[in-house]
């Protein structure tokens, strides 16, 4: 039957090439987008002047000698009214050759119905694009999910909620580049190409580089090369780049994603939560227009200051183990087991660790708050604690069951850092395919000398959450399984 549809809408090609109409012009004398229609319909009509306006058809009434239609651009649906008397034979070409779905251009001037409807009375039109394919009605739409994301632009097309989603998420991430910028932090690009892939414990893709003859890694984070720039001497520096790791999908995970880190050297944890919880309430506020938003059932507000929960007291609080003791990983998997938490047997204690707290406490964090004081073997790149060894100076700001940004005073020390990375290398030497590996070259630049920093990062999670979406869905074109 598509096929079908196709090949007619292919001969109504021919009627508009035989009448000297081109389906598929170069250009256009567009002169008003529609949101300014609607927003000026009232001068427009007393100026009573012809203007050109472009847009794709969305419904199309044809009732004898007239038509009324639809037409629709990115931001706003117009009706547009077509009359025989006044068109003449072009007014039969319309009837003969247009389809839901094609893209016209027409003039005319402003009028309102007897039902008060802002509509234009067009004198002249032609195509701009002429649609094969059928569109899915606004009523109707695509019901399957998989293939909404597969074909993302017919999500768009349809349904303007989706297309809103990425003028947001521009605001999203305009917000962030100007809160930084405003502050002066400089803006960089690092290569998404490396040797070693660190910053952060995810398995990485690997591709071939053809003229070098050898793999390099797909990077995973931002932050080993932007610490390289603090060693050469810049102080504020930050990114907003695609990062890439070869994990599952779920609501809040990607296999490719855009990622922010920012690095402020002399800052330190105390002044870099302050920072934070400004920013974080600077882009609510942006993307959502107020403080307050919904998710899963819940009112999340960011208004109010962020408590701070202590990751040992909450822990001990869930599991009934004090990790300020001496705490094996046989006694963590015992209680894994005991509260039927699955866990992979190459887990370390580390993993173990964060495992038993993502079951458990975080599913508790509903309103923003600074979770602090993580445990050293779960955060190889932050500064140990002075006042306790067994905690590192780090937080991280949990709302609504997930972590929304990582962040903490820099490890600066080389050698703390290589023992650090050599116990990484273990727990992979083990199985866990995502510790960290040896980056000679970043413990080299180490050795230079790294000024003690602050060190943030946060991802298009963020947003997503805003949204209360999957991250899948506020990405224009997701990766999605074969049919």
């Amino acid at each position: 039957m598509r096929e079908d549809i196709i090949e007619k809408r292919k001969e109504k090609i021919d009627i508009l090439s035989q009448a000297n109409m081109n389906p598929y012009p170069e250009k256009t004398q567009r002169g008003y987008a529609l949101d300014f229609i609607h927003n000026s319909f009232d001068a427009l009509m007393e100026k009573d002047e012809e203007f050109f306006l472009v847009g794709r058809i969305r419904s199309m009434r044809v009732m004898g000698k007239i038509a009324f239609c639809h037409i629709q651009d990115q931001n706003e649906k117009i009706q547009i009214f077509l009359n025989k008397k006044e068109l003449g034979e072009v007014f039969d070409l319309f009837v003969k050759t247009v389809d839901l779905g094609d893209i016209v251009e027409i003039s005319g001037k402003a009028f309102l119905t007897k039902k008060d409807e802002r509509t234009i009375l067009v004198s002249t039109w032609k195509m701009l694009s002429k649609s094969l394919r059928p569109i899915p009605s606004e009523h109707f739409g695509i019901k399957d999910t998989e293939e909404l994301l597969r074909k993302r632009y017919l999500d768009m097309m349809i349904y303007k909620e989706t297309r809103d989603i990425f003028v947001k998420k521009n605001i999203f991430w305009q917000t962030i580049r100007t809160f930084l910028v405003e502050r002066g932090f400089l803006e960089v690009q690092t290569p998404v190409l490396e040797s070693v892939p660190g910053g952060a414990d995810a398995e990485p893709f690997i591709t071939h580089h053809n003229a070098m003859s050898r793999d390099f890694y797909m990077r995973i984070s931002l932050e080993l090369a932007l610490k390289r720039l603090l060693v050469g001497g810049y102080e504020k520096v930050f990114e907003i780049g695609r990062v890439f790791r070869n994990e599952g999908i779920s609501r809040e995970h990607l296999q490719e994603f855009d990622h922010m880190e920012f690095y402020w050297a002399y800052a330190d944890l105390e002044k870099g939560m302050l920072f934070a919880e400004e920013l974080f309430r600077k882009i609510a506020h942006n993307v959502l227009g107020g403080y307050q938003h919904s998710f899963e059932g819940e009112i999340i507000d960011w208004k109010k200051p962020f408590p701070r929960i202590d990751y040992f007291e909450a822990f001990k609080a869930e599991i009934g183990i004090d990790l300020s003791g001496d705490v094996s990983e046989k006694e963590l998997k015992d209680r894994a087991d005991e509260l039927g938490i699955a866990y992979e047997k190459s887990y370390g204690k580390g993993r173990m660790i964060d495992t038993l707290y993502k079951k458990t406490v975080r599913r508790k964090l509903i309103q923003p708050c600074f979770l602090i004081g993580h445990p050293l073997e779960v955060s190889p790149l932050a500064k140990t604690d002075p006042e306790n060894p067994k905690k590192v100076l780090r937080m991280q700001i949990v709302a609504g069951r997930s972590e929304l940004c990582n962040a903490f005073s820099e490890l600066n020390d080389p050698l703390e850092q290589r023992r650090r990375f050599e116990e990484q290398m273990k727990l992979r030497e083990l199985g866990d395919k995502e510790a960290q590996m040896i980056d000679e070259d970043f413990l080299e630049a180490l050795e230079y000398g790294m000024p003690p920093a602050f060190g943030f990062g946060m991802s298009e999670r963020v947003f997503a959450f805003l949204m209360n979406r999957s991250i899948r869905e506020t990405v224009p074109f997701p990766l999605v399984r074969e049919q």
